[in-house]
């Protein structure tokens, strides 16, 4: 999809979730066709004129400023990850040529410095490396002792999403599948927003929006989220359930790569299910 019908569908799914009795208009004035905002109520809440804003829709205006961006975010209470998505998408990045092995079909896999599988073998917890697309790219022993053993898939298929969403085995230990795909769709529409121009990214999407349900629906409704820390429920096939925190974080100076890795509370049964996974 081309970034200004991505900015298009972005814009009319925030409209249409905002009631217009909640912001001052009659929601029974005159016959509404769709849920939400019309566009003319849209543009005259962020102050600009309507014309101006159907621009704005229909990606016609590459010149738009901050301050009515802004004003756009503004009247459609968009939280700061919509914030920044709608920057992004009104006004797309065109990257250089890609480092690693983008649109060849295969992830960057040589884009992990040496140093960096190092830093992972230290680490104790489960813990791996992810791309843009949430490839797996690098990973230690106790990773994979607690989702799969990375080194024995295809690079094609080192992918989180695909694991969680596509993977019925790996898929089914997971009970929130909900939460999964809204954290998935969250992430990679943050990285469409980023580099609308990356092939594969597409096609990874297509294949999420074809097989997954969860993954669709929140598609379709656009959910934009980042997420760097939390708690992930699984059901381990050896350790049983466990309530693992998490905490992502990204290298300063390659910010394309994100470090992930789970922990447990002291003297939780947790804890002992990852130093256990740890000797593996």
């Amino acid at each position: 999809m081309g970034i200004h019908a991505e900015l298009g569908d972005f814009l009319r799914s925030r409209r249409a979730r905002i009631q217009p009795q909640d912001v001052g208009f009659a929601s029974g004035s005159g016959h509404r066709r769709v849920p939400g905002l019309r566009r003319e109520e849209l543009a005259h809440l962020a102050g600009v004129s309507v014309d101006y804003y159907v621009r704005l829709e229909q990606g016609r205006n590459q010149s738009v400023s901050d301050a009515v961006l802004g004003a756009v975010a503004g009247a459609l209470r968009l939280d700061e990850d919509e914030r920044e998505h709608l920057f992004r998408l009104a006004r797309p990045h065109r990257p250089g040529p890609a480092r690693g092995a983008a649109g060849t079909g295969e992830p960057e896999a040589h884009s992990v410095r040496p140093e960096v599988q190092q830093l992972l073998d230290w680490i104790t917890a489960p813990a791996l490396v992810m791309g843009r697309r949430m490839d797996v790219l690098a990973w230690n022993r106790p990773v994979c002792a607690l989702i799969t053993d990375f080194d024995a898939l295809p690079p094609a298929e080192r992918n989180m999403c695909r694991l969680h969403l596509l993977d019925a085995e790996i898929g089914s230990r997971y009970p929130n599948r909900e939460m999964i795909a809204r954290e998935a769709v969250g992430h990679l529409r943050i990285a469409a927003g980023r580099h609308p121009e990356d092939p594969e990214l597409w096609r990874l999407v297509a294949e999420l929006v074809e097989h997954s349900p969860e993954f669709r629906r929140h598609w379709e409704l656009h959910t934009v989220r980042t997420k760097s820390h939390g708690i992930k429920h699984l059901n381990h096939p050896d350790a049983g359930p466990l309530a693992l925190t998490y905490e992502m974080t990204h290298f300063p100076q390659d910010p394309e790569l994100a470090l992930l890795v789970y922990t447990a509370g002291p003297g939780t049964p947790e804890e002992d299910a990852l130093r256990l996974m740890a000797k593996v």
